[in-house]
């Protein structure tokens, strides 16, 4: 399982809306790049999404929502496990809460990690 760096591409379901990184850290990084720990890919701005029809309600992903696989259970930074490239979350598309997002590339292929 590889490192998720700020340049991970996560996505929505959908396959358009892109997850907008942010790295809370910047002590570990991979070739320059900061590693993504605990909580970095929750409550982030999804662009692209086209799953929309506002006439009958059906809202585009547009917020990330928790994580529930993914995190490292071993490795930490500073107290905060480590994303990894099996990381799922939620989104707040329609239906909130049961649209996932995942990532399609790490950011780097060179560190992995355990689960």
């Amino acid at each position: 399982m590889k490192f998720l760096t700020e340049d991970a591409a996560l996505y929505c379901a959908h396959e358009t809306g892109k997850v907008q990184n942010s790295a809370s850290q910047g002590l570990v990084t991979v070739k320059g790049r900061s590693v993504l720990v605990a909580k970095d890919p929750e409550g982030r701005t999804i662009l692209g999404c086209t799953n929309a029809n506002p006439p009958v309600g059906i809202k585009p992903c547009s917020k990330t929502l928790p994580v529930f696989a993914g995190y490292s259970s071993f490795i930490r930074v500073k107290g905060h496990a480590v994303c990894l490239d099996t990381l799922k979350g939620l989104t707040d598309g329609t239906p909130p809460g049961a649209v996932e997002y995942s990532v399609r590339k790490p950011g780097q292929s060179f560190v992995d990690g355990a689960g």
